[in-house]
């Protein structure tokens, strides 16, 4: 027969209780004891943690960061006049045709965790969409012709910043592996001098999202909105795809990718990390807006906006259907990258092998 853990309740109320060893009196608050039974089966928990838990979830979310990401570009803008393709443009082009030089920036920010720190260099596991920008952004002329045809505009990255503010010299954040299939990305760095003050890493075991079953609790910690923050959800839909990746009911904001999901596997304190969420489900729509730069003060409801407009392609998420990485999908990029980071300086053999 398979053990079996006790843990005791002590509930204090001063109204009516219904439940065991129930006892009264008109002035004396009612106890009564009930003991919960948790099977120690070896398979991830379904039920909420049956134990104070709020020590082990405070030492985990320190190695949780925010991730910001901004990239900058330059636009030249052409005259519909001229028809400029997209194979012919140089810089010679550029400067003789561009009747508009624009300069914009792009933004992201998510949740990155510590899976390698020491006193030259750390890194950490994120998702990828929060650091990859296009290069190069084109907008066609709309005309009677074959679509994409003719460039009414083009913008190019001039650069790229990656920034971690709790991070002692984490300003200049490299990419270190960037696998756009899978969302999955490594950023880090190496750092100029010794850090003294280590940051901790996520100390606990990797786990296996393809033994996650249809109800299983989990935890997922993350920055929605820029804010650190713990949220919980049960496992629908597990092992979708070739390594294990199941979705969670877990309400999503932007912020929250690359954060972390935690199982319980036979009770707390026993977390292990079983994916990082990646996405939410959302509908698109286009919409007017004025610039960025505007002093709305000079407007009310009642006056009509006569100035610029842009249009906006607009996301709203529908909150509680969240796509998760399983670990396996991890694991698996980080292996087949393993020569590339080892030259790179970086050595993820502690985070890969077993730490139960």
């Amino acid at each position: 027969m398979k053990p079996i853990r006790h843990f005791k309740y002590i509930l204090l109320t001063g109204g009516l209780i219904i439940g065991l060893s129930l006892t009264t009196s008109s002035c004396a608050k009612k106890i009564y004891n009930v003991t919960h039974e948790v099977f120690t089966d070896g398979q991830y928990d379904t039920e909420f943690p049956a134990a104070n838990c709020a020590e082990q979830i405070a030492t985990l979310s320190q190695a949780i960061k925010l991730l910001n990401s901004i990239a900058y570009y330059k636009q030249y803008v052409f005259p519909d006049t001229v028809l400029i393709r997209l194979k012919d443009i140089d810089r010679a082009y550029l400067q003789r045709y561009a009747v508009q030089i624009n300069y914009f920036n792009n933004t992201a920010s998510g949740t990155a965790t510590l899976i390698l720190s020491n006193p030259s260099a750390v890194a950490l596991l994120t998702c990828a969409h929060i650091v990859d920008f296009p290069d190069t952004i084109i907008k066609y002329v709309r005309n009677d012709g074959p679509a994409k045809t003719y460039v009414k505009s083009i913008a190019f990255k001039e650069k790229q910043t990656n920034y971690i503010s709790e991070l002692a010299e984490g300003r200049d954040i490299e990419i270190l592996l960037l696998d756009r299939e899978n969302d999955v990305a490594i950023v880090g760095r190496q750092v100029s001098q010794m850090i003294k003050d280590i940051q901790p890493v996520l100390n606990c075991p990797l786990g296996k999202a393809r033994d996650l079953k249809w109800g299983n609790f989990v935890y997922l910690m993350g920055f929605p909105r820029g804010n650190k923050m713990i949220s919980s959800g049960l496992v629908s839909d597990p092992n979708r795809g070739r390594d294990g990746g199941f979705l969670v009911d877990t309400p999503f904001n932007r912020g929250f990718s690359g954060g972390i999901v935690l199982a319980i596997r036979d009770g707390v304190p026993n977390f292990e990390l079983v994916g990082i969420a990646k996405s939410s489900a959302a509908e698109f729509e286009h919409i007017l807006k004025p610039p960025e730069k505007i002093d709305y003060s000079e407007y009310d409801d009642f006056t009509p906006y006569n100035g610029e407009m842009y249009i906006e392609n607009k996301a709203s998420i529908q909150y509680g259907v969240t796509n998760i990485v399983p670990i396996e999908t991890v694991i698996r990029i980080i292996r087949q990258n393993t020569r590339r980071l080892n030259f790179l300086g970086y050595d993820f053999s502690q985070f890969l092998e077993d730490k139960k």
